[in-house]
């Protein structure tokens, strides 16, 4: 389906905070501090937000008595957190691991990103990850080259971690750079975010994987199904509770309302911020920035 540039999200836009729904708040906040080097930035009845050089990254919510989500179910795959540097990567890299080794899951070679993966103590999915330079990325037409080459994260720590990178690791630069989803089937997730929302498709694997972005981005949100074909609406449990879209204005965040109205999805609409929910109960917020 062709946009025109009314109804495609802002080149603008920025991934915001994630929530999570946690079971055991001192076991994850010690972990967000400890092993990936974030903040607490503010404690309130709301739960605990978590982040870096005062922007907010993380925010724990309160889920004592939600049960863990099953692996097959829809919701968080990962949250990304995207690093200026390669050593800022590589502190926090190590830092993560030695907090607790066993969290690690892998590490790529992405061609537009260099990337490593851990759970945290809930199952939680996390990639920590530093972008290479926009112009070394490969675009065919509106298709981001992307794959996954093995990155032996000893040769990465050995050549990237130093000193100040190590020492200065709480006030280096982080942010969201994406989030990932598990979710049902691919067409439906197609139709929903870059049908309707507004996002660009940049890339798919084999009707397994959907990455979309605004703004010439490899990817800001992406969905899969690699643990998840078939899921239904997710259920109310431990793991994802929000993810937040950043926009400029007010008038982007009015013409998505028309949009989501248009496709006859619900949607709670204050004017600044608008809260909705993609077709797997994953909910979304979109404000201004």
């Amino acid at each position: 389906m062709a946009h025109t540039t009314q109804d495609q999200l802002s080149a603008d836009l920025t991934m915001g905070t994630v929530k999570l729904k946690v079971g055991d708040m001192k076991n994850m906040s010690t972990y967000y501090q400890k092993a990936l080097g974030l903040e607490i930035l503010s404690e309130s009845a709301s739960g605990t937000m978590l982040g870096r050089n005062g922007l907010e990254l993380v925010h724990l919510a309160d889920g004592h008595g939600l049960n863990l989500p099953a692996r097959g179910e829809a919701g968080l795959f990962h949250t990304a957190l995207l690093f200026d540097t390669q050593p800022d990567l590589a502190a926090t890299v190590l830092s993560a691991a030695q907090y607790d080794g066993s969290l690690f899951t892998g590490s790529s070679d992405h061609l537009v990103s260099e990337a490593f993966y851990f759970n945290d103590p809930e199952g939680n999915g996390i990639e920590l990850y530093w972008d290479r330079p926009r112009d070394t990325w490969t675009w065919n037409g509106d298709t981001v080259a992307m794959d996954t080459i093995y990155l032996d994260p000893n040769d990465y720590l050995n050549k990237h971690v130093n000193e100040a990178a190590v020492s200065g690791q709480s006030t280096a630069s982080a942010g969201i750079g994406h989030v990932h989803l598990q979710v049902g089937d691919v067409p439906t997730a197609e139709k929903f975010y870059v049908d309707t929302l507004g996002f660009a498709k940049t890339t798919s694997f084999h009707g397994q994987a959907l990455f979309v972005s605004a703004g010439g981005y490899h990817h800001h949100m992406a969905m899969n199904v690699w643990n998840s074909r078939g899921a239904g609406p997710r259920k109310d449990t431990l793991g994802l509770g929000e993810v937040l879209i950043t926009v400029p204005n007010t008038d982007e965040v009015g013409a998505l309302a028309d949009r989501l109205k248009t496709a006859g999805i619900a949607s709670h609409h204050t004017g600044s911020e608008l809260r909705f929910d993609d077709p797997w109960a994953n909910k979304l917020r979109v404000a201004v920035g």
